[in-house]
């Protein structure tokens, strides 16, 4: 679970994470320090700028994802490909070669003469796409996204009523969507899942970005590794107000965060510094697994009812059964002392218990369902409970 074999470089979670550096053969690509035409200067680039400084992995765009510019076709990205294999051929460090492309012709193309892995940020829009990887045996990493070879990245484009059901569709929210477009088309043996940061469409917003890297773990539950590409990112430089030539420390602080969270794989431009970030986060990761003859047990990610319930999705598992163990423990300051004792009561009649703390303070702790059940009963009262039975309710989301 959770650990692929690209060419000889483990990914996943018995391994270091593994930094992509990024070289662009696009005269379009915005980001210039990646962007080369010329095989000898761009090889100089990867061997100091990219290999020399820790990348693990060399992920070489054909064209812009960027969506003001016009998609090119698989016949216009084969006729770029020459400068990516030039390129490779006169590189004397040791890195896995990545060619980005939604084509399966290209991929398939570009695997044939030297490539060893592909970046599909269509999330296998092309239906050909997951048996070329699987024929030539490679990693692949999937990012998100409709099935729609011209709008990558853009899951809220995506007819889910029609692909999963209206009623699914009225309650999911964003990252609900994006777990389930990396699930579009299958996943090979060899799949690194990507959930795609950044402004991929009009409707994609920064909340959008910040709520799924707030529920990273969530996607471990796929049990793929996991690639992420936030350098430089619109939601992290929001955060701290910084334009793009500023945001490098908010890039490197949120790679540790990533990593910790489940991240194998970070994509980036600026390699060491993001090589450094990455390993504090996995330094300082705790992931239990042991071993015993041919068993293994490993301790599952479950930080919240949320992922608790992804986990047994996964597995086929009613996720109802997450409401009933998923243990919940919430501290409430401030509440009167007749309001606590009300709570108290309440909380009891649904099988949850209420402790006050030394300092006046109230622990409320029971199952999901318990808490839940308390949480709906304050709502029905009157007066400040209505209220701080819907904060109960933001909690257990």
């Amino acid at each position: 679970m959770n650990s692929v074999d690209a060419a000889g470089l483990g990914i996943g979670d018995d391994h270091p994470p593994r930094i992509m550096g990024v070289l662009n053969v696009s005269e379009e690509s915005p980001y210039d320090p990646s962007v080369y035409d010329d095989p000898g200067e761009a090889a100089r680039y990867v061997d100091e700028s990219l290999i020399g400084e820790g990348a693990d992995i060399v992920d070489v765009g054909l064209e812009s994802a960027n969506k003001r510019f016009d998609v090119l076709s698989a016949e216009e990205e084969l006729d770029r490909l020459h400068i990516a294999l030039d390129t490779i051929e006169s590189v004397s460090g040791d890195a896995i070669f990545s060619i980005e492309t939604r084509y399966a012709e290209v991929a398939d193309e570009a695997l044939s003469r030297g490539f060893e892995m592909v970046n599909d940020i269509c999330g296998f829009a092309d239906p050909e796409m997951p048996a070329v990887c699987e024929d030539h045996d490679i990693a692949v990493a999937k990012m998100a996204s409709p099935p729609d070879l011209e709008r990558p990245g853009a899951v809220e484009e995506t007819d889910w009523a029609a692909r999963k059901s209206p009623a699914w569709a009225a309650e999911a929210d964003y990252v609900d969507q994006v777990y389930e477009a990396l699930k579009q088309n299958g996943l090979t043996d060899k799949t690194i899942v990507d959930p795609a940061f950044g402004s991929w469409s009009e409707a994609q917003t920064l909340a959008d970005d910040r709520e799924t890297f707030r529920r990273l773990r969530e996607f471990r539950a796929l049990g793929r590794p996991m690639l992420i590409s936030i350098n430089r990112k619109n939601f992290l430089g929001e955060i701290a107000g910084r334009e793009t030539d500023r945001r490098l420390p908010v890039s490197l602080a949120a790679t540790s965060m990533a990593v910790e969270r489940g991240a194998h794989v970070i994509r980036t431009h600026d390699v060491a510094e993001t090589r450094d970030a990455a390993l504090i986060g996995k330094a300082f990761t705790e992931r239990r697994r042991v071993t015993l003859d041919d068993v293994t047990i490993s301790h599952l990610d479950v930080d919240s009812t949320r992922e608790f319930r992804a986990q047994l999705v996964e597995r086929g598992i009613d996720p109802a059964f997450a409401d009933d163990w998923q243990a919940q423990l919430l501290e409430i300051d401030g509440l009167e002392a007749g309001a606590g004792e009300r709570l108290t009561t309440i909380a009891a009649e649904h099988g949850a218990v209420v402790h006050r703390t030394s300092d006046g303070r109230l622990l409320l702790m029971g199952s999901t369902t318990s808490v839940s059940d308390v949480s709906d009963r304050l709502a029905d009262e009157n007066g400040p409970f209505g209220g701080l039975g819907e904060k109960l309710s933001e909690l257990l989301r």
